[in-house]
């Protein structure tokens, strides 16, 4: 009539198993090793620490790394960009823009120093239209759309011919260079006041190259 207890059974309760515990309980927390008490967080894998010391130096640490740090430094840098930058003016390759490097390239600053072109100007009326804008009156108003209309025409004219006549030099000065990107290398410096051109014009309008 009466059933026998399972062994190891206590009065009423049975015996829980080593690792349950009751849904009320504490977590299950593992004991920390030395190491990780002491650091106060737990040591990271090899991997994840390999991976940050592989990490790529940012923008901000090369520039702290690279930006000098005494007065002497400082003016020794500044010295250096001065002379690089008028080394580059005079046209030194070693201190030319890497667009502004080669024979062909040269030759085409040449090419389009040598002439005085409507494109030259472009920059002063672009001032001028600027300025207009800012006039409140019908009559300017009305035309600045014809006069920018003109203004892309010419531009679009003048590059044309800039290529016809640049791929012809190229062909008896430089038979083989390539002439990729020269014209708008070219019609990018005829845009530009003649004064501010860098490198400086080797030429003069009228001279023959």
């Amino acid at each position: 009539m009466f059933r026998r207890r399972s062994a190891g059974a206590t009065d009423g309760t049975a015996q829980d198993s080593p690792g349950a515990q009751s849904p009320d309980g504490p977590a299950d927390t593992r004991p920390r090793s030395a190491a990780e008490a002491a650091k106060g967080r737990p040591t990271p894998k090899r991997s994840v620490a390999e991976a940050k010391r592989r990490q790529p130096i940012t923008g901000s640490s090369r520039a702290a790394a690279a930006a000098p740090r005494t007065k002497e430094e400082k003016a020794k840098a500044r010295t250096n960009r001065a002379g690089r930058y008028e080394a580059m003016r005079r046209g030194e390759e070693w201190a030319l823009n890497p667009r502004d490097r080669g024979r062909a390239r040269a030759l085409t600053r040449d090419f389009v120093d040598s002439k005085r072109r409507v494109s030259e100007y472009y920059m002063y009326i672009l001032v001028v239209l600027l300025a207009a804008v800012f006039v409140r009156s019908p009559a300017a108003q009305a035309i600045i759309s014809p006069v920018v209309l003109l203004l892309i025409l010419v531009i679009v004219v003048d590059a044309t011919l800039i290529r016809r006549s640049l791929t012809r030099l190229m062909a008896e000065r430089l038979p083989g260079e390539s002439t990729r990107g020269l014209t708008m290398y070219a019609v990018m410096r005829a845009l530009q006041i003649r004064r501010f051109r860098v490198p400086t014009p080797r030429v003069r309008p009228g001279d023959k190259i």
